[in-house]
């Protein structure tokens, strides 16, 4: 296979993804992430998830993080804890506040302003990428407003950028099978155009490996660039597998073949995204070294913290000497990047 193959339709996409050879898929994903980052680096940023509460209202059956509100280990962290935890990101170098929860039914718009202006003010060299379109439809619903006029409250108040969760396979017969109290996948487009419109940048995301067919992986992820041509800002996708310890829905999940697959076919379809993301969270490093063979160039976030795929058993940790050393061994240039891939520092 050629780089200067077109980029296959949606036929062609399902006939790689169940019949490509994988060395020749990784091959052909090389070649795009050479044409789009022929410096030969793989960045990284430094960040922390800061998951301010497990209460949610959506009990999606393949999360094994989230509480109802009268469980005996729900909590909703003071604000005083956050700034703490935040505080911590910046004396370990980090530029990247990533922080999400669930849909809790005591949470108000308010809260959120609040919030975020006391963390700009104490913490003004920290990107706020935070939320997520769940939780922005959320706090719509809640208030009788608009998907935009959230976002743009919520941007007044130092809110920088969106992260792509929640997005799971953007099929509504899947999300209807998994994750039924959730919002639908036009509505999971709408608030990511709407950011777009705002000049916030965006990441998509897809779990994958749960109930969907190879088709509805295809049809995900040629709705997110169909998104993107519509006036999306996506800088980044995200894929990663389901992880089934500890949830609902339990079962098993996606290969390391088969995730190398998709990953592959996802930078040859999204040749509109510039940046493809190893999930060393749900992969663990050895395969996400591998992955940078098969068109991913970036390695996400250090993440001091992380809870969510943590709950359902997967602990993967990695120090940031230990991603540069991995990127380094691979034959790559490491570089700490900010949240809008600025290269802040090279190793």
């Amino acid at each position: 296979m050629m780089e200067q193959r077109q980029t296959p339709d949606r036929s062609g996409a399902l006939e790689l993804l169940l019949n490509g050879d994988l060395l020749q898929l990784g091959r052909w994903a090389d070649s795009i992430r050479q044409r789009l980052h022929p410096d030969s680096r793989v960045t990284f940023v430094v960040d922390r998830n800061v998951n301010y509460t497990n209460v949610c209202e959506s009990r999606c059956s393949f999360c094994a993080f989230y509480r109802d509100a009268d469980a005996s280990d729900a909590y909703l962290l003071d604000p005083e804890a956050i700034y703490a935890k935040i505080a911590e990101l910046v004396e370990h170098g980090g530029t990247q506040l990533l922080m999400q929860g669930g849909l809790h039914p005591g949470l108000t718009i308010t809260y959120f302003e609040e919030l975020f202006n006391e963390i700009r003010q104490r913490f003004p060299t920290v990107q706020n990428h935070s939320l997520s379109p769940a939780e922005i439809c959320h706090l719509a619903d809640r208030h009788g407003l608009t998907v935009m006029q959230v976002l743009a409250r919520l941007q007044s108040a130092g809110l920088s950028s969106v992260p792509g969760g929640g997005a799971e396979i953007l099929v509504d017969e899947v999300r209807q099978a998994i994750s039924p109290k959730k919002i639908g996948w036009k509505r999971w487009g709408e608030v990511m155009l709407a950011a777009a419109s705002l000049g916030m940048t965006t990441t998509a995301t897809m779990m994958f490996g749960s109930t969907e067919t190879p088709e509805q992986i295809v049809e995900h992820i040629f709705r997110i660039r169909e998104l993107q041509v519509s006036g999306g800002s996506f800088t980044a996708f995200i894929p990663w597998t389901y992880q089934p310890g500890n949830t609902e829905l339990g079962g098993s999940t996606a290969t390391g073949v088969e995730y190398l697959k998709v990953l592959a076919l996802s930078r040859i379809v999204l040749d509109n995204i510039p940046n493809i993301q190893a999930s060393w969270v749900t992969q663990g490093a050895k395969l996400a070294q591998v992955a940078l063979f098969f068109g991913a160039n970036d390695l996400g976030g250090t993440m001091l913290e992380e809870n969510v795929v943590a709950a359902a058993g997967c602990c993967f940790r990695m120090s940031q000497q230990e991603m540069i050393e991995l990127i380094q061994t691979a034959g790559f240039s490491a570089a700490q990047r900010s949240t809008g891939y600025a290269i802040l520092r090279q190793f």
